[in-house]
């Protein structure tokens, strides 16, 4: 009896439960995309990722509802998780990987690491959602945990002052290009939630899916870029690691996202979702052997921290 009122309680939790989940999934993912883009290139995993997600996600609707097709959404459910991909997947995707190339990994997710405060602010605007202060001190709290783990100061030169460092450091566009990735994850994620409302979120992951598949496949043929598509069909690793990244993220990762979003503030979810960055620390440490410094400890304490703060 108490295993079961426990978890009673902890349904009341549900959304938040589910942005964690989210983030561990998100960090799998991370692991498995990097490895395979650095094989066959960023922007064929992005769209093959997107088809083995929409296999594992038609197969398991199959299963559970008995439907492969999510042809039982009502015409407004289809309108906005169609434009949610494409502004999730597509632009913001499309931007984050183009902001890897000119400002490099770490200054584009600290900059992702703001999805939270603008989807919050776009639920705000759109849907009239409001945050407790403790709601807002826990994100401002993971936030300054993640911002403290992605970002690192670097010795300028001599007379260098360090307040104009970021902006003579990096270029506007790159600066733009990263705000882009950020902004199409927060606007994906509320528009996910105006348009899905009690629909069925693994459902809801297919038609979002979908958009952003036909996205990259007007960019693919815009930039005529199908030869690396057909070039990462000849690396069989570099498949099994796509594979995997599929199988927690556009499959696992985007519907718990879409749970996350539709049981509990898409400010508080988005926030929960951004400590990808300190929870991909340990398994870098393990299979990357990469160093952690203290500095980077001390990050993964406050994010952690912060997300509790959701919990109390």
């Amino acid at each position: 009896m108490a295993f079961r009122s426990q978890l009673i309680n902890n349904m009341g939790h549900l959304g938040e439960i589910a942005a964690l989940i989210t983030a561990m999934c998100w960090t799998v993912t991370a692991m498995a995309f990097s490895s395979a883009s650095n094989r066959v290139g960023s922007l064929a995993v992005n769209l093959l990722r997107l088809v083995a997600g929409f296999f594992f996600l038609s197969i398991f609707c199959w299963i559970s509802r008995g439907m492969f097709f999510p042809a039982d959404a009502s015409g407004r459910t289809w309108f906005y998780l169609l434009f949610s991909g494409l502004v999730g997947f597509t632009f913001g995707d499309l931007c984050l990987f183009q902001a890897f190339v000119v400002i490099g990994a770490r200054i584009s997710m600290l900059l992702m690491a703001l999805s939270p405060p603008m989807a919050a602010i776009i639920g705000w605007m759109i849907m009239g959602e409001k945050m407790s202060f403790q709601g807002v001190l826990g994100m401002l709290v993971t936030l300054a945990g993640v911002s403290l783990v992605v970002l690192k100061r670097e010795p300028g030169k001599k007379n260098e002052k360090i307040g104009h460092k970021i902006k003579l450091s990096y270029p506007f566009w790159g600066i733009m290009l990263g705000l882009g990735g950020a902004l199409g994850q927060g606007a994906g994620l509320v528009l996910s939630k105006f348009g899905m409302g009690n629909y069925d979120p693994f459902a809801a992951s297919q038609i979002r899916v979908m958009a952003g598949i036909a996205g990259f496949s007007v960019v693919f043929t815009f930039w005529k870029k199908w030869r690396e598509v057909f070039h990462a069909f000849t690396d069989k690793k570099a498949l099994g690691q796509l594979t995997l990244g599929a199988f927690f993220g556009p499959f696992l990762g985007v519907s718990f996202s879409l749970m996350a979003v539709q049981h509990t503030n898409t400010g508080i979810a988005s926030t929960i979702m951004a400590i990808v960055p300190v929870l991909i620390i340990p398994p870098s440490i393990l299979i990357f052997k990469e160093k952690v410094t203290l500095r980077e400890i001390i990050g993964a304490v406050v994010a952690v921290g912060g997300v509790a703060l959701f919990f109390l």
